[in-house]
């Protein structure tokens, strides 16, 4: 396990785009209930005034739920805080297979009700709050609003998803057209769900938001695809039954990319302009007003 980290830190570093500068960065420590602190890293966008309450983006970052870290998103959440001129939470969620299902899940959503709650505190406006992430993160994304949605109560007004996985167990045509020489493989996928899930949940909503008895209710979101991903289809369908159930979701598939891309700047422009039409997606529903 510590070689797929460090194997995926060095991918990140290696690729990402130079990192900007932002007004600030500050660690957050977050109490869970049982005493334990979850860290969370605050950007504040540069062009922000210091006195400012700023909408926020509660971002949880890409790696199978079992690699990745705040360090290794820390470029894409500068480049995200800038370009939407709103704060962004990353979160170091815990990671599998120390930590399976649902424990990601759990501090997924204790962050949310963290940032809600301490929102003046840190300069935050709590009526505005997104939820973002990459693959699992995108997951984690999906999860909390759902679980939010149960709840009652304050809602994050908006998801940003990239390349979510939105269910564990799929048939669909892309996990077998992608299944090999498009980055993530089937062997990949295999590993990741195995060590996140060894007690084989996967029916779990928590974990296959699919799975959810219903869609309804989200947030407005932004889904980026990406083509040559085995979850290309599991992502296309996620977005037509949101919309189907009443949803709003702006569904864009990139052409030519494949699962990752958005970390890989170097690599992929792309990569830019995925990150540009994510800002411009932010802009409109946290700061613009009706």
């Amino acid at each position: 396990m510590a070689q797929a980290r460090r194997s995926f830190e060095k991918l990140q570093f290696a690729f990402r785009a130079d990192a900007p500068a932002v007004a600030s960065t500050v660690e957050v420590p977050i109490r869970r209930p049982d005493g334990s602190v979850l860290l969370a890293r605050l950007y504040r966008p540069r062009s922000s005034p210091p006195a400012e309450r700023l909408p926020v983006l509660v971002y949880f970052h890409g790696g199978g739920w079992c690699v990745g870290d705040v360090p290794s998103y820390d470029v894409l959440c500068r480049e995200l805080a800038n370009a939407a001129a709103c704060a962004v939470l990353s979160v170091d969620y815990r990671l599998a297979p120390e930590h399976p299902f649902p424990a990601a899940v759990d501090d997924a959503r204790l962050a949310f009700d963290w940032v809600a709650g301490h929102a003046e505190t840190l300069g935050l406006d709590a009526a505005r709050i997104a939820l973002g992430g990459d693959s699992a993160g995108g997951n984690l994304a999906i999860v909390t609003a759902l679980a939010r949605r149960e709840a009652g109560g304050l809602q994050p007004r908006f998801l940003l998803l990239i390349y979510p996985s939105t269910e564990i167990v799929s048939a669909r045509a892309s996990r077998a057209r992608y299944a090999e020489g498009f980055f993530l493989d089937r062997e990949s996928l295999r590993w990741f769900f195995e060590r996140y899930l060894p007690q084989g949940n996967s029916e779990d909503w928590r974990a296959s938001p699919m799975r959810a008895s219903s869609l309804a209710g989200l947030p407005p979101m932004l889904l980026i695809g990406a083509e040559f991903d085995p979850l290309i289809d599991d992502c296309a369908a996620f977005a037509a039954r949101v919309n189907a159930e009443g949803g709003a979701v702006d569904f864009v598939e990139t052409a030519g990319m494949v699962h990752g891309f958005i970390t890989l700047g170097k690599l992929f422009p792309e990569a830019g302009e995925a990150l540009q039409r994510a800002a411009a997606a932010l802009r409109r529903h946290l700061l613009e007003t009706d």
